[in-house]
């Protein structure tokens, strides 16, 4: 017995609910278990968050976390030593340089994930597997408790 999927939606739709870390396609709340980590099924559509590929399907959104982290982190400090030329705090701008490129990786992580899989739904529609009562025999995604 196939789920019944909510209706269709706009790509800017799934970019808004995934920004707040509402499942994308049917803006659920709950897909998060923790910052670093999401349920396996949307608590209120059953999509598999994983859409299949458990290897390598998070790549884009690891490299969408790092590049947006590290052009911030270098980005607001070259922004602040130009606004304070010619006398730049350097000891300031160099720690603040640091910590912006180790903090904001974990600060984006969940909303890299959460973009990627809106990213993926607008390209790619739902498959077999992708949500409760997907096709039976799917070996790639993970499986749904209630089925």
């Amino acid at each position: 017995m196939a789920a019944t999927l909510p209706p269709a939606s706009s790509v800017a739709t799934k970019f808004g609910r995934a920004i707040v870390l509402r499942c994308p396609r049917c803006g659920g709340s709950g897909i998060l278990r923790g910052w670093l980590h999401l349920q396996e099924r949307c608590p209120r559509c059953g999509l598999a968050l994983e859409r299949g590929e458990r290897s390598d399907f998070w790549i884009g959104a690891y490299v969408f976390n790092l590049v947006a982290g590290e052009v911030l982190g270098l980005g607001i400090p070259i922004v602040w030593m130009i606004m304070s030329s010619p006398n730049q705090p350097w000891t300031a701008i160099e720690i603040l340089a640091v910590v912006l490129c180790v903090a904001l990786p974990f600060i984006f992580f969940p909303f890299s994930r959460t973009l990627w899989l809106a990213w993926d739904l607008s390209f790619r529609p739902i498959e077999p597997g992708d949500a409760k009562g997907g096709a039976a025999g799917d070996v790639n995604a993970p499986p749904h408790p209630n089925d």
